[in-house]
């Protein structure tokens, strides 16, 4: 439930606990498959407890050195500072720290594990672009995530495919240049152990990976909806939709690729020309679907007012 007057979702609540329930529950079953495999997993499970701790108390350091953004303070940004105090207010909510991150890529996130460690940025790009009350529209947007609690949910759920992932690498490359993990000189078959943990890791990653890019993409909606009811003005967040949509496209490459890294935590995806991943899974709804909904969203309040 959240902790403010974002309007609860219910749709939201139950999606996060059933994310979570599925990646806990695979991954009891890929330690399980580790223990039997190699009869000592403890390396891994310090490593993984390690990479959790680190994700989770870390994340919001993370985020903000991966776009490159700073925390201001009220006499630095007075009137970003003052847009976000008010929405808290509005929300009844706690302060975020705030911060800018110095980028021409028009967007914005928000990082944190608890409302109180929460982190709100914007980029310059996204600051220049948008009016006032478009940026308003956006902050809401960020903010609800926080009152949600949504980022530190979408932390911990990442962190599973994480895991899978850089075991897989690890795995991969150790036996690429003759690595002895698992192996044993007097066992013919030393490298079945090492192919069966690859091919349980991939497949843990993939599915991990699936399930957090759905519960990513119905959180950006949900976002969408609940800051467009707190401000009462769909239009500005659908109208900041369209500018930042539009520019991603005259932004240099180089620095959408770096972009790309907080795509998850994004309010607009910052999609790199050519091949990526984010264009085959994507981390948010399409356009247009956002659109619909705060289309939607405008015509009940108006019916409502």
């Amino acid at each position: 439930m959240a902790i403010s007057r974002f309007p609860e979702d219910r749709g939201l609540n139950a999606r996060m606990g059933m994310t979570m329930f599925f990646l806990g529950l695979l991954y009891v079953v890929f330690v399980a498959v580790l223990f039997v495999v190699i009869k000592s997993a403890v390396f891994v499970l310090v490593i993984a407890g390690g990479l959790l701790f680190a994700q989770y108390f870390f994340s919001d350091k993370i985020a903000l050195f991966s776009m490159g953004a700073k925390e201001v303070s009220p006499e630095q940004a007075p009137e970003l500072h003052a847009l976000v105090e008010r929405l808290c207010v509005m929300a009844d909510m706690p302060k975020p720290r705030v911060a800018i991150a110095d980028t021409d890529v028009p967007n914005a996130f928000a990082t944190g594990r608890t409302p109180e460690a929460a982190v709100v940025a914007v980029t310059k790009g996204i600051m220049r672009r948008l009016e006032p009350q478009e940026l308003e529209a956006v902050l809401a947007h960020e903010l609800s995530h926080v009152a949600h609690r949504d980022v530190a949910v979408m932390t911990i759920a990442s962190f599973l495919g994480l895991v899978a992932g850089l075991l897989t690498r690890v795995l991969f490359y150790s036996g690429m240049y003759g690595g002895g993990f698992g192996r044993d000189e007097r066992d013919g078959n030393s490298g079945a152990p090492v192919m069966v943990i690859m091919l349980v890791s991939a497949l843990v990653y993939v599915i991990s990976f699936l399930l957090t890019r759905a519960l990513s993409r119905y959180r950006e909606l949900s976002a969408d909806r609940s800051g467009a009811i707190l401000t009462g003005a769909p239009s500005s967040l659908a109208s900041a939709l369209v500018k930042i949509s539009g520019d991603m496209g005259k932004i240099p490459t180089r620095d959408l690729r770096r972009a790309e890294t907080v795509n998850a935590l994004a309010f607009a995806p910052a999609i790199s020309r050519g091949f990526s991943l984010s264009s085959m899974f994507d981390t948010h709804p399409s356009l247009q679907q956002r659109l619909d909904q705060l289309a939607k969203i405008e015509a009940d309040l108006g019916r409502s007012g």
